[in-house]
């Protein structure tokens, strides 16, 4: 394993994975594919880009020929899927381009990996795939999908293909489904960084019904070194959850934002609740575990860490909370009855 194809690597999650692997592993070269949609941002990248170790090709990985060039070009023996359209609202408002990347990208990336004989191939799932989790219970890998958002189940749809792919053609495929990540450079549609940059600018912060949906917010490092255990120590066909262990409601999330920002609690404001919001995720984590990972950070500090980033690092935010996000905006939360 040295030469690894990260697929959507100029994304949240994606590039923070880029630039721990190359200060991890000296002898690693990566390249990363990205079609650079609306999440998709160079100056994610800036921290890695002057690395002789690293390139960057622009490319949809379900474009067949451009997946099939990048891995004859640069040796791939390796890939990591990130490449994904992210966003459970988006996905309520249109479902295509979650087809076309999240299951026919992946369909395309797998028969790249079968023809070229990879190492290890490796899907970043979600754990939204197991659908609203039941109090009492977490979610085991072996558990069915239940998903119930086109997102979720454009995901789920992946990672029944990445099986199929182990189990008929060998192809030595492992999943990670991961629970919410908070961290730097997730773009601001996402609850976290935009209820901290809305509060830093005085906005309201939109909660969705109640507030009262758990979710486990895990920061987005302890994420990546989780992907990292299981792509040099999983088992192919396998699939392996990340995750905190600790359930949050989202309104004691926007509440400690506001407190680490010195803001008033009176800044949430009650939205009508999107279709289908699953109430709770919860996980078991018990294989990632075996392995030898553990989660680094509590929610407070991973919390902190965040609020802190975003301060301090407005030059990216704000570029970004302009144009087509503004109206994805104004139609998502500005217009709901």
């Amino acid at each position: 394993m040295r030469n690894l194809l990260v697929t959507g690597g100029a994304g949240f999650i994606g590039s923070n994975f880029v630039a721990y692997m190359l200060e991890r592993y000296p002898d690693y070269r990566i390249v990363v594919f990205d079609k650079l949609t609306y999440a998709g941002n160079l100056d994610n990248l800036k921290r890695v880009e002057q690395d002789p170790r690293f390139r960057f090709v622009r490319g949809d990985i379900a474009d067949r020929e451009a997946v099939r060039e990048a891995m004859r070009q640069h040796k791939i023996d390796t890939i990591v899927n990130f490449a994904a359209e992210t966003h459970v609202d988006r996905s309520i408002m249109s479902s295509d381009d979650y087809i076309h990347t999240n299951i026919k990208g992946t369909c395309v990336l797998l028969d790249a990996a079968r023809e070229f004989g990879v190492e290890r191939y490796l899907q970043v799932s979600t754990d939204e795939v197991y659908g609203h989790i039941p109090e009492g219970h977490s979610s085991h890998e072996d558990d069915p999908a239940r998903p119930r958002s086109p997102y979720a189940a454009s995901k789920a749809g992946g990672d029944h293909m990445v099986y199929a792919y182990f189990i008929t053609h060998g192809v030595p495929a492992i999943i990670t489904r991961g629970t919410n990540n908070i961290g730097p450079y997730q773009y601001p549609e996402k609850a976290v960084p935009l209820f901290i940059t809305n509060a830093i600018d005085n906005q309201p912060l939109p909660l969705y019904g109640d507030g009262r949906q758990k979710r486990d917010y895990q920061y987005v490092l302890d994420h990546c070194e989780g992907i990292d255990i299981a792509l040099h120590h999983g088992v192919p066909g396998e699939a392996y959850n990340i995750g905190s262990g600790v359930e949050t409601e989202n309104i004691v999330m926007a509440r400690m934002i506001l407190d680490l920002l010195g803001k008033p609690h009176s800044l949430i404001q009650h939205v009508v609740d999107r279709p289908g919001h699953d109430r709770r995720y919860s996980v078991r984590t018990d294989k990632i575990q075996a392995l030898g990972w553990r989660s680094r950070h509590s929610f407070a500090e991973a919390l902190e860490k965040t609020v802190r980033w975003y301060v301090e690092n407005e030059w990216w935010w704000r570029k970004i909370k302009t144009g087509e996000y503004l109206e994805y905006y104004r139609k998502q939360y500005l217009e709901r009855k």
